[in-house]
């Protein structure tokens, strides 16, 4: 479908009104059901082992280990191992599987880079935890570390706290004590009004009680981990006066760094022209359009242009971004390590978004653990 802007100042034609609208809708819709779409088109037996044969994707073909679940129920963690099956299918090796899980040929599966499904599963010991916010209760999982420093883990936009497990391990080898949060409008955290995303702007409201909640425990120094939305809620939170010398660094995967940039990078994977994003704009930001949307308020989304408010960055930042991320586009975490050097740095892989630890989790793991620990030398030594 083809839209277009009227050239005349302020005028734009019913089809661009219409297409703004249905990227706002369908970016800020309310959290589904997990889609079960590919089929498990054989199990292979070989000496104890098993393997899945699937029909070959870029995903299933893709490097790295990974989580197939199953519509019926469990998971599947599959190795980094691919095994051509002819010019259209692959067999990947099966390394562990929920408990009781027979696969059979035939299941409908979905394919993730979520690898554990719970803390145990990542060998964590987690306590369920609520935290009381603006929103109504938030579950949370903790894990208990140091008293005085703490890591919060903040998921992104249609995923879950499971996702950011790949990274909590890292903070508990650390020694740091983790909280793993829920927010709004999400698949486990408390439903306000339509359940539609306001993209980090509301619900960072409901993160930052969880920082107070670490706060009235005894911590002293923050790290937050965000991923993709996730990022975009923590450079919020750190970016609050208040928060000055607790929020101590930020680790952030495939962030979100300019909510603009990013529509039209999602536009053009969609096949549309980038341009069309900027329709959005107004459906989003206004708020009689917002309302129109179904959210609650507007979203402002100048304050998520972390290009442009580089200067005001204040808490030394880690990023960690894929160079084939077509969600969330890797030249803007170049351009803010550019511009902020003295704060911020970026390590690459060969990975789509939010899948930088699935392509290589052992430098995924060590790139964190070397700088937060270079991060607090430095603190020491300040």
């Amino acid at each position: 479908m083809k839209y277009s802007l009227a050239l005349g100042p302020g005028l734009i034609t019913a089809s661009a009104l219409g297409a703004g609208w249905t990227i706002s809708r369908r970016l800020t819709a309310p959290a589904g059901p997990r889609v079960f779409d590919l089929t498990i088109r054989d199990i292979e037996h070989d000496s104890g082992s098993q393997r899945v044969v699937l029909d070959r994707t870029p995903q299933t073909a893709a490097d790295g280990i990974y989580n197939l679940w199953i519509e019926g129920g469990g998971w599947a963690q599959l190795s980094a191992e691919v095994a051509d099956r002819g010019s259209d299918r692959i067999a990947r090796t099966v390394v562990g599987t929920s408990p009781g899980l027979t696969l059979v040929a035939d299941d409908r599966a979905s394919w993730s880079g979520i690898y554990y499904a719970t803390p145990a599963d990542a060998g964590l010991n987690a306590r369920d935890i609520t935290i009381t916010t603006p929103a109504g209760p938030c579950p949370a999982w903790r894990i208990d570390g140091d008293p005085s420093t703490w890591a919060i883990h903040i998921h992104g936009l249609g995923s879950s706290r499971a996702g950011t497990l790949r990274g909590v391990q890292v903070a508990t080898e650390l020694g740091y004590t983790s909280l793993v949060v829920t927010y709004r409008n999400t698949a486990e955290g408390p439903r306000v009004g339509t359940g539609r995303s306001t993209l980090g702007h509301t619900e960072s409201a409901d993160v930052d009680e969880a920082i107070g909640y670490a706060v009235r425990r005894g911590a002293e120094r923050i790290v937050l981990f965000g991923w993709s939305m996730g990022a975009t809620i923590a450079l919020q939170l750190a970016a609050r006066p208040r928060h000055n010398g607790l929020i101590t660094a930020l680790v952030l995967d495939s962030p979100v760094l300019d909510w603009a940039e990013t529509i039209k990078a999602n536009c053009a994977r969609s096949g549309l022209p980038a341009a069309v994003g900027l329709l959005a704009d107004p459906w989003l930001s206004a708020q009689p359009l917002a309302n129109m949307v179904g959210l609650p308020e507007s979203v402002p989304l100048r304050q998520f242009d972390w290009i442009t408010r580089a200067a005001e960055l204040t808490t030394p930042a880690l990023i960690l971004h894929g160079t084939r991320d077509s969600s969330a586009p890797i030249r803007l975490s170049q351009a803010l390590r550019d511009l902020r050097p003295d704060l911020v740095t970026l390590e690459t892989f060969d990975a789509d978004h939010t899948l930088a630890w699935n392509t290589d989790p052992e430098r995924w793991h060590e790139c964190v653990a070397v700088w937060l620990q270079n991060r607090g030398r430095s603190e020491v030594t300040r």
